[in-house]
């Protein structure tokens, strides 16, 4: 038997701007990851999705991102390991309240977009990402790109590691994805996302850009909430999986 989570990042709608269609995707995905405020989301909007994602019995983490609203997180910026400290206690500490006041328990913490990225390829900011989640909750789990910084300096750490692939997403020969601004990112069709997804976690390969596989470990699969397709992916890649002999579960379980 095969197991995976499924997440989905949420929560990044912002004032009276609506992104994603977190109510619809959350009876597929086994963990959520809820913006902090900082790349998307506010506090009323925090609150909300948490309420959501318990009344859907949905796993919780907090998806802290870049000071960037206009550019949604994905604009890498000049930081220090100190700031990346700084950032990630001050985010997940926001969700945390949130959290804690529903009567819920944060499983997780994923980094967002550039900062995850960044952080993904650089070993000083991984470390102290995952410092700053260490101190606030050893028991949490740090969700990283798969054999990148993030997972190794967060197992040096001592926290608990999940290995990210994502659905939606290509990937080149040295297993970064795709940067955004090149055509061939993003994966629009549902076939495509669904024979990806079931590949990576069934031969722990993915086929890059460059036309080679590339060895990767599958513990919990992205879909981004804000994708035009992310709620035919999210149950095509649900449906899929549990009828091929794939569990699907959260982390935590």
């Amino acid at each position: 038997m095969y197991y995976v989570d499924l997440n989905c990042d949420m929560g990044e709608s912002y004032g009276a701007y609506r992104m994603g269609n977190d109510e619809a995707i959350l009876p597929y995905i086994t963990s959520a990851n809820i913006a902090c405020g900082y790349h998307a989301g506010d506090p009323a909007t925090m609150r909300k999705t948490v309420q959501l994602a318990l009344k859907n019995d949905v796993k919780i983490g907090a998806h802290p991102g870049l000071p960037d609203l206009q550019g949604f997180g994905r604009r890498n910026m000049a930081i220090t390991a100190e700031d990346a400290y700084d950032m990630v206690v001050y985010q997940v500490g926001a969700l945390q309240g949130f959290v804690q006041a529903e009567g819920g328990v944060m499983q997780h913490v994923k980094p967002h977009g550039a900062l995850y990225n960044m952080a993904a390829a650089k070993p000083e900011l991984a470390k102290a990402i995952a410092e700053a989640v260490y101190r606030i909750n050893p028991q949490l789990y740090l969700v990283g790109l798969a054999g990148s910084h993030l997972i190794t300096e967060a197992e040096k750490a001592g926290l608990r590691t999940k290995s990210e692939v994502f659905a939606d997403r290509t990937y080149q020969q040295d297993g970064t994805l795709t940067p955004r601004s090149q055509s061939d990112a993003l994966i629009t069709s549902d076939e495509q996302a669904v024979q990806q997804v079931i590949r990576m976690i069934k031969e722990g390969k993915v086929l890059t850009r460059q036309g080679v596989d590339f060895a990767i470990k599958a513990d919990t699969v992205c879909i981004h909430g804000d994708g035009a397709h992310a709620l035919s992916f999210a149950r095509e890649i649900r449906e899929t999986l549990e009828k091929t002999g794939v569990k699907v579960r959260a982390m935590s379980l």
